[in-house]
């Protein structure tokens, strides 16, 4: 009885794996964007969570600046840290430091882009397509796979 159930989930996870490999990195200037996904959407919900990874290999700082996607009337660029034992979440209003030669991390619990006042709820398989400005590198369109409610960099990107 448990074989099937077990099967069907490890087909689902190896279909969320592909489908969520594919997604090519970006570059702009000396930046590269990589793995970009959000996550799947319960109905009702205004918000949704969007992370990648982003390589600065030039000799200069840049910084993330802005976001924008037809799906969410705001998106903001936040960090999520902890502030005596309490879970604090922020809107980082000068954008995030994408320091010279080093690699910044957008993931659950951490640096992230809150897509806001989202119409209709993002949902797995589908693609949200997004503009994200730097202040030197200049805007890059990125689209971000959705996964699973639970998707994760490990579990959606492997290759």
């Amino acid at each position: 009885m448990l074989k099937p159930i077990f099967a069907l989930a490890a087909f689902g996870l190896a279909f969320l794996s592909s489908s969520l490999a594919s997604a090519d990195d970006v570059k702009i200037g000396n930046l590269t964007i990589s793995a970009p996904y959000v996550r799947a959407m319960v109905p009702g919900a205004p918000v949704g969570g969007g992370y990648m990874t982003i390589t600065n290999t030039g000799g200069t700082d840049d910084r993330l600046v802005a976001a924008s996607s037809p799906r969410a009337a705001t998106v903001q660029i936040h960090e999520m840290k902890m502030d005596n034992d309490v879970m604090i979440m922020r809107e980082l209003a000068g954008g995030l430091a994408i320091p010279a030669g080093k690699t910044i991390e957008l993931k659950p619990g951490g640096y992230h882009l809150m897509f806001m006042k989202v119409a209709a709820p993002f949902l797995q398989g589908q693609t949200v397509r997004t503009s994200l400005k730097f202040e030197k590198a200049g805007t890059a369109e990125v689209d971000f796979p959705v996964g699973s409610i639970a998707a994760n960099k490990e579990a959606s990107h492997v290759k």
